[in-house]
């Protein structure tokens, strides 16, 4: 019989955000942005554990200190090399499985969560998300792989878009890895619940005081504004994935350096 495969959520946080620093502490209704996740994260049925990888940077002793106090673990690693701190902090955790979560998502749901993880779990594939393409709102993101995967990764990636956003060396290379989206019927690709701005911050705070913290669900999000469609102008003007397209930029002058 074979043993049972540990499945753990890494969440990446730190408190040095470009737009919006410090966003991690920030208060929305009464608690730290990170709690909301760490919170929403801890209830995904599939999961074992839940950690938090921040950096060592002294900015982000208040995160990891607060973080302790949410009563889960965490590593503390290289602040511009994000897939080396995924990679070691998956290692420190005994991780089988990583389930990848970004701290600046308050709103994401733990049953779309899950049916990531099963849908990794009930496939023979190396890789499962809900953002290629994307049929679920900005803020819902999750990817899973296995240990094994993210250590290749670590090894082999070498763009500055591949070290700070962790799995686009996965997803660009479908014939060495396998890969599985999940989809849903209707499409919210264009619904922005993640925080990068303040303007996020105004909306997703408006969302919650709206439904309550135990209520908001995507769907019942959804609901809200089709009843309140003024609230989406709040953050309408930003783009999704715009700090991968910035990292874009980076992978120029790497390159560009690389010939020289």
């Amino acid at each position: 019989m074979s043993k049972k495969k540990k499945t753990v959520a890494i969440i990446q946080a730190r408190m040095g955000s470009s737009r919006l620093p410090g966003k991690m502490m920030m208060d929305i209704e009464g608690r730290p942005l990170i709690a909301h996740v760490v919170e929403r994260a801890k209830r995904i049925p599939s999961l074992d554990s839940v950690w938090l990888a921040t950096t060592i940077s002294e900015r982000d002793e208040p995160l990891a200190q607060y973080a302790k106090t949410l009563g889960i673990e965490i590593y503390r690693g290289s602040e511009d090399d994000v897939l080396d701190r995924y990679y070691e902090a998956a290692k420190l955790a005994k991780a089988d499985i990583v389930m990848r979560i970004t701290g600046d998502c308050p709103l994401l749901d733990p049953e779309v969560s899950d049916l990531v993880m099963k849908g990794y779990l009930n496939g023979d594939v190396d890789y499962v998300t809900n953002t290629k393409p994307p049929t679920f709102p900005d803020g819902l993101d999750t990817e899973v792989f296995s240990f094994e995967v993210l250590a290749r990764v670590c090894k082999e990636a070498e763009l500055v878009s591949e070290r700070e956003h962790v799995t686009p060396y996965i997803w660009k290379n479908p014939k060495l890895f396998t890969i599985r989206n999940i989809l849903q019927d209707i499409d919210l690709s264009g619904e922005r619940w993640t925080i990068d701005t303040k303007e996020d911050f105004e909306f997703v705070s408006q969302v919650l005081r709206s439904l309550g913290t135990d209520k908001s669900d995507m769907m019942s999000i959804y609901r809200l504004l089709l009843r309140n469609p003024e609230l989406r102008k709040i953050n309408k003007i930003y783009k999704r994935d715009e700090g991968y397209a910035k990292s874009l930029k980076e992978d120029k002058k790497y390159e560009d350096n690389q010939k020289n």
